[in-house]
């Protein structure tokens, strides 16, 4: 069986691998991406995204699709609301409808817009990697699980929480964060499901107490998609008793465990259509990091998965991307000097969003609940408000420097 080699490769046709592959073709540079599914379309590619300027955002201007991003944008996306467990409205807040904050969109459309702006026949669907080694001259050999191999000078493990490519570099793997998900949708919520699109609002909703609560998003198509929270041990899908199999004996089971809450809150999942899906959260050490090995590095979750309680993962697996991709582009030729300098930039970036993803889940789940989300929002805003100032300031002072700079050159 002849071997293929490749000058680079990524594992991984997610977010992150997809940024990574586009700003290298905008360099003139090619790379091979290798995913294990079996083509675009094969599974729903989740619910919507928030997108940071200076991450996600930034990460799309270098790609060149900022304007098909805002072209996709959902309106009204990010409208919040959080609710105490009685259903009491605690705090509201309404989208701004522009670009500067987080607006959201819809990950599948997201991916799409990466897809479609790559040469045809940049990924090997349906290519799933079991393993990779070392060879010489810091190249690798990757194989498949169909026993293909193929090789690389440098290969980027984009390939998520469980990563192939990880071993390469780093021990670490993710431990359970102490919560767990139980995944469900509402389809067509206003006409169907009527009490749940009232309480949900036109976006997000967190509906927290004890220790547990209901997430959930309205999407670009209608539906309400939902995330039941819950803190439990790290067995319990498989301990619980729980028969996910049976959709509404699983619904009655969980909802034992809201007992006293709100109606239409309990709705949420009672109602939901079709399976509940349960979704451990897990997450890798903070400050994951690892010693320069030459020829390989990792980006997005296969870096530094965190828990989803600051909505950094795609922001940072798609500016990872970007990053690395303008790394490599810097330094023609010098590989282990394009790694050094992304490595160098990503460590810090990621240890402090996944402290900051470790701290919220904290804070979202804990006893008092929402309470605690409440603080955390109204000093946000204290920030913001002091920053602007601050900004407002600096706008007013450089304003009278330049007026003083414009009447010395004008004599007067």
């Amino acid at each position: 069986m002849t071997t293929t080699h490749h000058p680079i490769a990524i594992v991984g046709g997610g977010l992150g691998g997809l940024v990574l592959a586009r700003v290298l073709h905008l360099g003139g540079v090619e790379a091979a991406v290798y995913d294990l599914e079996a083509s675009a379309a094969a599974r729903p590619q989740g619910g919507m995204l928030d997108m940071h300027v200076e991450s996600g955002q930034a990460a799309l201007r270098a790609a060149g699709l900022h304007e098909e991003f805002v072209a996709a944008i959902h309106a009204g996306g990010e409208s919040m609301r959080i609710l105490d467990q009685h259903g009491t409205v605690r705090m509201e807040e309404s989208d701004n409808g522009g670009t500067d904050g987080r607006p959201e969109v819809n990950r599948h459309d997201l991916r799409d817009m990466l897809l479609t702006s790559l040469p045809e026949g940049t990924i090997r669907w349906g290519a799933k990697v079991t393993g990779a080694r070392p060879l010489t001259g810091g190249r690798h050999e990757v194989t498949l699980a169909s026993g293909e191999t193929f090789t690389t000078d440098l290969l980027v493990g984009a390939d998520g929480s469980w990563s192939k490519v990880r071993p390469l570099l780093s021990d670490a793997r993710p431990a359970y964060s102490g919560i767990s998900f139980v995944e469900a949708y509402l389809h067509d919520a206003d006409t169907l499901h009527p009490e749940s699109a009232a309480v949900v609002g036109g976006g997000a909703l967190f509906a927290l107490g004890d220790e547990k609560g209901f997430l959930t998003h309205r999407e670009s198509d209608g539906r309400i998609h939902v995330y039941c929270a819950l803190r439990v041990p790290s067995d319990w899908v498989t301990t619980s008793g729980i028969d996910f199999a049976d959709t509404e004996a699983a619904k009655a089971r969980i909802l034992t465990s809201f007992d006293g809450w709100d109606e239409a809150l309990r709705g949420l999942i009672g109602d939901a259509d079709g399976a509940l899906v349960p979704r451990p959260i897990h997450a890798l050490p903070v400050g994951h990091r690892w010693d320069r090995v030459p020829g390989v590095t990792l980006l997005g979750d296969a870096a530094h998965l965190m828990s989803p309680f600051a909505g950094e993962g795609a922001n940072l697996a798609m500016l990872d991307g970007a990053e690395l991709a303008a790394a490599i582009l810097a330094h023609p030729g010098e590989t282990e000097k394009a790694l050094a300098v992304y490595e160098e930039a990503l460590f810090p970036r990621s240890e402090h969003a996944a402290a900051g993803s470790a701290d919220n889940l904290d804070i979202i789940f804990s006893p008092d609940a929402p309470q605690g989300l409440l603080d955390m929002f109204a000093s946000f805003r204290e920030e913001a408000e002091a920053a602007g100032d601050e900004a407002e300031a600096a706008g007013e002072k450089a304003e009278t420097v330049g007026d003083a700079a414009e009447t010395v050159g004008t004599g007067s």
